[in-house]
């Protein structure tokens, strides 16, 4: 498998918004497969990789669907309004140059009349150098998503890219399972989809595979940026994030302290994750039949669900290794 940042960079640039993950999906199952005893996909299209053991059933989580803008209606002009698959706000998206599974390509502009101040998506607007509607109908259908279409970047040890929310998680998992010797469990990797509207699939997931033990592996939110909101504990090049809440789930204390433990005794750097907003696949894990010790690994991001979120990737390493730890140990 190639290394970290080339997987991340891959895996950022694959197509795969709520509700379409297939080609993520394909993506992903190829690269895992080597060290896989089964591959499944469930009906709502998670992919479930298995990995035989003896042990209680771990299951780790990472989702592959990406946020995106669906065509909703087309202007006079040749110009497309758009609705949104996820959290999307209009003042972040100004000016981005983004694609469409046929190709298309376009970039969010800002009606003249709009006050910047107090953008709101009907505000915006898509140009994809259509002349006029006949002819950006002839490009593009209602319903067809765009994404954000800038590459991966790696500055000093920061990776700067769409969609690390959270290509950059399922490159986690692939990474433990490659690097990984010993499984002293039952062992699950689960790539979930549409989780950005509402962590639709890991309910599924987890209803299906009934894990004893679970972890989520997502970003979490970096706000140690000049004028960010104190909305959360992670701090980029931290470490990995071992989540204790956020707004989607309350972790399982002994799960926290079981990841701390294992941080302390193995010398991987470790930050606990406290976020008072948003939310992971964990938080419909742990509800799933009569409850499931569920906990949390983050890497810790800027930006997120904008075309330049950026992470470290020291901390993408210590959470390689964390999970690692955590499949090795009884």
């Amino acid at each position: 498998m190639k290394d970290t940042f080339d997987l991340i960079r891959d895996l950022t640039a694959v197509f795969g918004p709520s509700g379409q993950e297939q080609t993520i999906s394909r993506v992903v199952s190829d690269l895992i497969r080597p060290y896989a005893d089964e591959i499944t996909t469930d009906t709502l299209g998670n992919l479930i990789v298995h990995k035989w053991g003896d042990g209680p059933k771990l299951m780790f989580a990472a989702h592959m669907d990406t946020i995106g803008l669906v065509v909703t209606y087309f202007e006079e002009d040749g110009t497309l309004r758009f609705g949104k698959l996820g959290g999307i706000a209009p003042k972040e998206i100004r000016n981005a140059f983004v694609r469409f599974a046929n190709g298309v390509v376009g970039a969010v502009k800002v009606h003249g009349k709009a006050d910047e101040d107090k953008l709101v998506l009907d505000d915006l607007y898509l140009d994809i150098g259509a002349a006029n509607r006949e002819e950006a109908q002839s490009m593009v259908m209602p319903g067809d998503v765009a994404v954000f279409a800038s590459d991966a970047v790696l500055t000093g040890k920061r990776i700067l890219s769409p969609y690390l929310d959270n290509r950059v998680s399922c490159a986690v998992l692939l990474k433990a399972l490659e690097r990984v010797q010993k499984s002293q469990y039952d062992l699950y990797m689960v790539f979930t989809v549409q989780e950005e509207l509402g962590l639709r699939g890991a309910k599924t997931a987890a209803y299906g595979v009934e894990p004893d033990l679970a972890v989520a592996v997502d970003v979490t939110g970096a706000y140690d940026y000049p004028g960010a909101p104190k909305a959360g504990s992670a701090v980029l090049g931290g470490g990995a994030a071992i989540k204790v809440m956020d707004s989607s789930v309350i972790c399982h204390p002994e799960m926290v302290e079981r990841l701390s433990s294992l941080g302390e005794r193995k010398g991987i750097r470790t930050q606990l994750d406290v976020l008072t907003r948003g939310g992971t696949d964990a938080g419909a894990i742990h509800q799933s039949r009569l409850g499931v010790v569920t906990g949390g690994i983050s890497i810790p991001c800027r930006y997120s669900h904008t075309p330049t979120s950026m992470v470290d990737l020291s901390d993408v390493e210590a959470c390689v290794d964390l999970a690692i730890a955590l499949i090795e140990s009884k």
